[in-house]
């Protein structure tokens, strides 16, 4: 089989090479993006691996298809920007990496919001000045705090888990409750209860049509004023003008995210010396509450391991007419 496999990163290149030597599986590393231009590459390809931001939308696979693609491997959990329908269509199989590390997401969750509570972003760009000044640099404990918590998959309980060693009183809402989360003292409530009780929320749960922009004016106008938020999951559940007039009001205490919904085209990329042309993303940096990391939330050794071994073995399995588990 040969595979073509898009957005390779710098960061990823040895995992997966070292992931496929052996297996019988023949593969070509792009770093150039996945879309309708780039879809030709694949001519004489039976799989294509693609990533978080690679376009894989109808019009993409009917070409796959047509170049005789058979199989889509996806090196991540979300499939938001594949269309199944049409991969159905095209009899073209798609799988996916369903859990490489939810330990990866969930310490980087925690790391935003550690960084966004005390202000380190402020602190450490100040002292590199000389200027130990403490002013403006106030946090909260994060000790008997309440912590919201949406959607508590794997990545959503190790957060919580986290949270509760903190000593936070952690809330949850999910539409499947975890058993374990509750024996671990861990409440489940009604979305709005979460708006309005928590100190920080944290998005732990899938885009999909009924989560797109989750976090709107209506959302935010129901947070506890100064409430934190945190954002490692998709872009699309937060909306972002939404987020910029409650900064600027001063209701929403502070924001960080490793996504963006229009980072497609921005992250993972060098644009340092280029002018970004989008004005949402530009107003959040000014604002002095605010974090961003441009979506290594995931970006453990361990997690590309886990990345790389489980997309070389769906394809192996697909190669050999086998059940994959991780088939959408």
């Amino acid at each position: 089989m040969k595979v073509l496999i898009y957005s390779t990163r710098k960061d990823e290149r040895a995992f997966l090479a070292d992931a496929f030597k052996g297996s019988g599986l023949l593969a070509q590393f792009e770093d150039i993006h996945l879309n309708a231009r780039t879809a030709a590459l694949a001519e004489g390809c039976d799989a294509v691996s693609v990533f978080v931001n690679d376009q894989v939308d109808a019009q993409v696979i009917e070409t796959l298809g047509g170049l005789g693609v058979r199989f889509i491997a996806l090196r991540c959990a979300g499939y938001n920007n594949v269309d199944l329908d049409a991969a159905k269509r095209c009899s073209i199989a798609v799988v996916r990496v369903p859990a490489y590390s939810p330990y990866a997401v969930a310490e980087h969750a925690v790391a935003l919001l550690l960084g966004l509570n005390r202000h380190i972003h402020k602190a450490y760009n100040r002292v590199r000045e000389g200027n130990f000044s403490l002013d403006g640099l106030v946090g909260f404990d994060l000790h008997g705090k309440s912590v919201g918590v949406i959607g508590t998959g794997t990545i959503g309980q190790v957060f919580c888990s986290i949270m509760r060693g903190f000593g936070s009183k952690v809330l949850a809402f999910d539409p499947y409750p975890n058993q374990k989360l509750i024996d671990a003292g861990v409440s489940y409530v009604e979305l709005d209860e979460i708006y309005r009780r928590s100190d920080v929320i944290s998005l732990h749960c899938p885009l999909t049509p009924q989560t797109h922009h989750l976090v709107d004016d209506a959302a935010i106008a129901k947070m506890k004023p100064g409430a934190l938020l945190i954002n490692t999951s998709r872009g699309g559940l937060v909306d972002t003008q939404s987020v910029i007039k409650g900064l600027k009001s001063g209701h929403l205490g502070g924001l960080a995210l490793d996504v963006y919904e229009e980072e497609a085209d921005l992250f993972f990329e060098d644009l340092s010396d280029q002018v970004i042309a989008d004005d949402d993303l530009m107003r959040l940096t000014t604002f002095p509450n605010v974090i961003i990391t441009g979506h290594q939330a995931f970006l453990t050794r361990e997690a590309l391991q886990n990345i790389a071994q489980t997309t070389v073995s769906n394809l192996t399995l697909l190669a050999q007419a086998q059940p994959c588990d991780n088939q959408l």
